[in-house]
């Protein structure tokens, strides 16, 4: 994919190293005398690095990269210790990298291992404070239906009590369910039946709820209105790499621009190197499953 990664140039450069520890991530080694971006995979080009080289030697290019991957970026950052962990989350916190800051800290709750506090609170986090939109929620109940489990990542556990489906009959298992703020490593994507639809699909068809969303997880985003094809299929992908996905299908309307949703989920389904069949859905204007 073509992203943002820092370029080091090595005329200038001259090995001091200061970039290195500004680099919480473990991007940037010194080999042979110069500093190297060691792997595309531990750069997140957002170049907490760049205001550090006293020669100017490092800038951020627009180049075909693999995939920033915050897991792995993770597994080298706790290596340094807590001012490293700390260093890394407030990086991407300062960046507005909230869906990798929630990451990150989850990461560091599946380990078992302290949450630095001055992050606590932040947005996507999933911490109190955080922003609703972004924090994950689980409601599935052991028996598989929407109903009283509750995973709160704000603390990282399960609650029970009164967290029934709405008196409407809302089939819905987790939160968030838009594309962009979704956790690829959320738990509710594990052993999935995930239903993707468009934005419009649950408005025009009355019985959304019942038909398509029963013991299955939602993924919503727009193939028009939403200006960012790549990212859509690589973070698919990144789902369906990571999980045991049982089926996918796909809802979306009748207009021409809608079918793009479909080609999207094939692209992304082929470069998970997954294979799976993809369940294909149309719906009218009128609010008809064509």
């Amino acid at each position: 994919m073509k992203r943002s990664v820092i370029h080091i140039d090595d005329e200038k450069c001259n090995g001091c190293g200061l970039c290195i520890p500004n680099c919480p991530e473990g991007a940037i080694q010194i080999i042979d005398g110069k500093a190297r971006l060691v792997s595309d995979l531990f750069c997140d080009g957002l170049g907490a690095c760049i205001g550090h080289c006293p020669e100017g030697a490092i800038n951020i290019e627009e180049r075909e990269a693999e995939p920033y991957d915050e897991h792995k970026v993770m597994e080298n950052v706790i290596g340094g210790g807590e001012g490293v962990i700390r260093a890394h989350l407030k990086h991407l916190k300062d960046h507005g990298q909230h869906e990798y800051l929630g990451q990150a800290i989850a990461f560091l709750r599946e380990k078992g291992m302290k949450i630095p506090e001055a992050e606590e609170g932040q947005p996507g986090t999933g911490a109190d404070g955080g922003c609703p939109g972004a924090r994950m929620m689980d409601f599935r109940r052991s028996d598989g239906c929407p109903g009283s489990r509750t995973v709160d990542s704000r603390k990282g556990d399960i609650e029970s009590g009164e967290h029934g489906a709405s008196p409407g009959g809302s089939e819905l298992r987790q939160w968030p369910v838009q594309l962009q703020l979704v956790n690829v490593n959320a738990p509710y994507f594990q052993d999935a039946d995930i239903v993707i639809a468009a934005d419009c699909v649950p408005f025009a068809y009355a019985d959304f709820h019942k038909r398509f969303l029963q013991g299955k997880t939602l993924i919503i985003f727009c193939p028009k209105l939403d200006k960012m094809p790549e990212a859509y299929i690589e973070k698919l992908a990144e789902i369906f790499r990571h999980n045991t996905v049982r089926s996918v299908a796909v809802a979306h309307m009748e207009v021409p621009c809608c079918f793009g949703l479909t080609k999207l989920v094939e692209a992304a389904v082929k470069r998970s190197g997954k294979t799976m069949a993809i369940k294909d859905y149309t719906i009218s204007i009128k609010g008809a499953l064509v």
